[in-house]
């Protein structure tokens, strides 16, 4: 069954390839469609274009269609274009005219857009509220790791005295920037498309701010044509997001991979988290950060991916966009399992004290060395070149006994400012709605 079907058949080669993968990816967007077509039927009764009866038997028919999403028995059979098409053609069978009228003053481009937008607005909400998930746990071991000293790095070289407190926190708070970009993504979804209709409204006296209240949309997309210009549009906003937030999972997780090394040693992750080798008996690698790295690199593609889909096509709607869900739909499943994943394995990381104790490390304390003359009234360039000397000649003795008092260092994380930052976040965003 096609929702546009005249009674001309369709070469099945072309059927075939036309259709693609849209009856399994059709099922993330099940939900959302028997959101929006309760909403349609609301406004059609109230426009008077259904009756009071005819909606009745909609919203049932939806309802049932919605325990069956719920219980998990919901398919699209190969008989049915997409889910749009199969869940129209179960109200007609099971409600007759009822269902054929669910159609009235809606295009199937509005319809799978404003399923689309419910979608990925949706989202945009459990990958965030899962990233503050992260953004806490991080904070927890910045907090419980702040005395602990690391080496800090410049150009893959020991560099200066850190913490593992200051390395948490700082995940922690580019997690918080990362998600200014879902904030964003979010505002776009936000935007309700339905009733522009194939791009040009409807001659009916339909009432889109009724739908736009019922469905939960923030927003109204007002101009029909503009509203289909969300399609492509959204979904490259919510990539840019993603490739945002795994940029930073992926920096993170290569540190992670480097501190676990043997050479740095600095982390241990427990020994059920690790893989062997089949020849080496004595590896525990990382695999689980390596992944994490590598997927969150490939994340990294899906803005460049979907503009090459869309960067030229002009307004109105146009059958490529069909393929952006298979751009992006799985990637986004796959994002919210590497936070879950991410989330299971960081809590139990091991960190490693006493590090700045090993005499390799000596060196990370020179400015401590030259600050210590400073104080002492030489000026930075004479106290710069006499440490620099000391390290050349070996007669220098590193000046361990050192405190940070300003705002982000080593002994004064500001972790209270980060987290009124989350707070801040929390209160004043709509992911948080």
């Amino acid at each position: 069954m096609k929702i546009w079907d005249k009674g001309i058949a369709v070469d099945k080669k072309i059927e075939q390839f036309t259709v693609g993968r849209d009856r399994e990816l059709d099922m993330y967007l099940a939900q959302f469609d028997v959101q929006a077509s309760r909403a349609q039927a609301n406004m059609l009764a109230g426009a008077g274009l259904i009756s009071a009866e005819e909606n009745q038997q909609l919203q049932q028919g939806l309802q049932e269609l919605a325990a069956q999403l719920e219980a998990g028995t919901f398919t699209i059979g190969e008989d049915f274009e997409d889910v749009h098409s199969k869940i129209e053609s179960y109200l007609t069978e099971h409600y007759g005219d009822a269902g054929k009228k669910i159609h009235t003053a809606r295009s199937r481009n509005d319809q799978v857009l404003t399923a689309i937008q419910l979608f990925l607005k949706d989202y945009t909400q459990r990958a965030a509220a899962r990233t503050l998930e992260l953004v806490e746990v991080l904070l927890q071991k910045a907090e419980a790791h702040q005395h602990d000293l690391m080496p800090g790095y410049t150009h893959f070289q020991a560099a200066m005295p850190s913490s593992f407190g200051l390395w948490f926190s700082a995940y922690a708070e580019h997690l918080l920037l990362d998600l200014a970009l879902f904030e964003a993504a979010h505002t776009v979804a936000d935007q309700n498309p339905l009733g522009s209709g194939a791009g040009f409204g409807s001659s009916f006296p339909i009432d889109r701010l009724q739908t736009t209240r019922e469905m939960g949309f923030g927003q109204l997309a007002v101009s029909s044509v503009g509203a289909q210009m969300l399609r492509g549009k959204t979904e490259k906003t919510v990539a840019f997001a993603l490739a945002g937030m795994a940029a930073t999972l992926a920096k993170m997780s290569y540190d992670l991979v480097l501190y676990n090394g043997q050479d740095m040693a600095f982390v241990e992750l427990p020994k059920e988290f690790t893989t062997g080798s089949s020849i080496m008996p004595h590896k525990k690698n990382p695999d689980v950060f390596e992944l994490i790295r590598a997927r969150c690199n490939a994340l990294q593609a899906l803005p460049n991916t979907l503009m090459l889909a869309t960067g030229n096509l002009p307004s109105g709607y146009h059958r490529d966009f069909q393929i952006l869900k298979e751009i992006l739909f799985e990637p986004m499943t796959q994002f919210l399992d590497i936070l879950d994943i991410v989330l299971f394995a960081l809590p139990q990381l091991r960190i490693k004290p006493n590090l700045l104790n090993q005499p390799k490390y000596d060196a990370v304390f020179t400015v401590e060395n030259i600050n210590q003359l400073i104080q002492t009234g030489t000026p930075f360039r004479t106290a710069y070149k006499q440490v620099g000397l000391a390290v050349e000649d070996g007669s220098y003795v590193p000046h361990k006994e050192f405190q940070t008092t300003h705002l982000g260092s080593v002994h004064n994380l500001g972790l209270e400012e980060i987290q009124a930052k989350v707070a801040t976040f929390r209160a004043g965003s709509r992911l948080m709605g």
